[in-house]
């Protein structure tokens, strides 16, 4: 794999990080705060944060990220964002997230349809135990309404995800998610006003921390898959799942039964597999060497 590809899958990691502790957030949030009052506002907290720093950049590069894909795309982020948290709020963080992966899935055939890449035998059979793990942890008995909209975040951020391919690659980040906020902010209006109610501090500080995470994520997400072939990374979008598996635990008491521990597993344990095939031959080189 090369070097770039490397950089790329640790800034995948990172990001799915960040991704947790948002993830965290919202799930304290418990619902309080009605879908898409929460997206506007959390988008409004992202263009004021990014605003001082995108009006220092020169005229054209400040006007780069303004663009009929950056449109499409933000819209994409808006419904990913509602139906993420109507998710997190009705399901287990683990449960929720394993929902999410999907759309690591279902990058290798978008990656294939939108962006003509071929993926590898190995990330073909590599995205086929992934979503069969999937299958595991969303069994019947736990099947919920929410893992709908689960399903349908994972969709819009694995479209979201592969027009990042189709954006300039000297667009600036900073450019691309100051646009990619005021593009959510006409329909997450038009949205929230419907449902519009009062928000304490408490509320809005949660949603500024949830705001921080998730400008992180995509500022990496966009440096990532800038950097390799989609279908090389994908796979590193399903380290998320074992933080948040983990702060399940940790913080609400969301303990895995055995089932839905294997189908984390299989989700996750995919994206090693060559790694680990070149390690255990150069250590059998090694050995047989030193015989």
């Amino acid at each position: 794999m090369s070097k770039h590809a490397n950089q790329a899958i640790l800034l995948l990691v990172l990001a799915n990080l960040l991704a947790s502790f948002s993830d965290v957030s919202l799930k304290v949030l418990n619902g309080e705060v009605p879908t898409f009052q929460y997206v506007f506002i959390r988008q409004v907290l992202s263009v004021l944060l990014l605003f001082p720093v995108w009006i220092r950049l020169p005229r054209q590069t400040r006007m780069d990220g303004c663009g009929s894909i950056a449109f499409l795309r933000a819209q994409f982020i808006l419904g990913g964002s509602a139906c993420a948290m109507v998710a997190i709020t009705h399901l287990t963080l683990a449960t929720a997230n394993a929902m999410f992966y999907v759309g690591p899935i279902l990058m290798i055939p978008l990656a294939m349809t939108l962006l003509k890449e071929r993926p590898t035998k190995d990330k073909v059979i590599a995205t086929l135990i992934g979503f069969s793990g999937v299958v595991v942890v969303l069994r019947p008995e736990h099947f919920h309404w929410a893992a709908i909209a689960g399903l349908g975040s994972a969709l819009a951020m694995g479209v979201s995800n592969i027009l990042v391919k189709r954006l300039p690659a000297e667009q600036h980040i900073v450019s691309t998610l100051f646009w990619t906020g005021v593009m959510t902010l006409p329909v997450a209006l038009i949205l929230a006003v419907q449902q519009w109610q009062p928000l304490n501090l408490v509320q809005l500080g949660w949603i500024m921390a949830i705001n921080l995470f998730v400008l992180g994520y995509h500022a990496l997400i966009v440096i990532a898959y800038k950097k390799a072939p989609a279908n090389q990374i994908a796979l590193a979008e399903y380290s998320g799942l074992v933080f948040v598996t983990l702060f399940g635990v940790m913080w609400f008491d969301e303990v895995p039964d055995v089932l839905t521990f294997i189908g984390i597993l299989l989700i996750v344990l995919p994206m090693m597999p060559i790694n680990w095939k070149k390690r255990f031959s150069t250590s059998k080189e090694a050995i047989n060497i030193s015989n």
